[in-house]
């Protein structure tokens, strides 16, 4: 993949089409960071401007998968080009549903504060998941433009910490919902957030796994942690 093409456009359409998806993804990224801090500070602007913002990301999804379409009808790659072009389209739209749960993230904050429901049972928990999330993101974008194995292979690993998290914060909620009836609606928008995070990790891990699949040509998708880090250490 790193070879020059006969045509110096392909190799320009190409890495035009890898600098997008790094751009894409600085802008989700961004929807996340915005979204937990208008959670944490009960700022109801940041989360409308989240919600907002989420238009910026459908654009880019539609844009780069133009980009990608174009770039398959007019050069018809074959092999590690065909392979990357595939995880390009892949990868957008992981991001895309990345920008969506960060979207719901601002509206249900807008819900708790407009509805005055200021308490914030296990905010710890969320902060911490949130962190995760944003950093497995990060290592799968990193992965990608470095085409980093042994970081796809840490995402992956990392998405069982973040799942692990959501089952603590799911029974905590359960816990305070039975010790204060009069906090179920809080607490359910609560889990909503919660589940949020969860599926943005489940996202970040996909990405790291289309990674493997460009380098190495093999799904790893559906395998177990220990099968993918014993594909990428061949």
């Amino acid at each position: 993949m790193q070879h020059e093409h006969t045509s110096k456009q392909f190799d320009t359409e190409l890495e035009g089409a890898r600098s997008r998806v790094l751009q894409m993804g600085g802008l989700v990224e961004q929807q996340i960071i915005h979204a937990i801090e208008a959670l944490s500070e009960g700022d109801t602007k940041l989360a409308e401007q989240v919600i907002e913002n989420d238009h910026r990301v459908n654009a880019l999804d539609v844009e780069i998968d133009e980009d990608c379409n174009q770039i398959i009808a007019r050069r018809q790659p074959t092999a590690g080009d065909l392979r990357m072009i595939m995880t390009v389209i892949k990868t957008v739209t992981d991001l895309e549903r990345i920008g969506d749960e960060a979207e719901k993230i601002g509206r249900m904050t807008k819900l708790l504060y407009e509805s005055d429901q200021l308490s914030m049972p296990r905010f710890t928990e969320i902060k911490h998941m949130s962190d995760l999330v944003r950093d497995m993101l990060r290592k799968s974008l990193d992965a990608f433009a470095r085409l980093d194995l042994s970081a796809a292979a840490e995402v992956v690993r990392q998405d069982m910490a973040v799942d692990n998290e959501f089952r603590s914060t799911l029974r905590h909620l359960i816990t305070f919902m039975m010790e204060d009836p009069r906090k179920i609606s809080m607490s359910i928008e609560i889990l909503f957030v919660v589940k949020a995070l969860e599926r943005i990790g489940d996202h970040a891990k996909n990405m790291a796994e289309y990674v493997v699949f460009m380098v190495k040509g093999k799904d790893v998708r559906h395998v177990t942690v220990e099968e993918i880090e014993q594909e990428v250490s061949k």
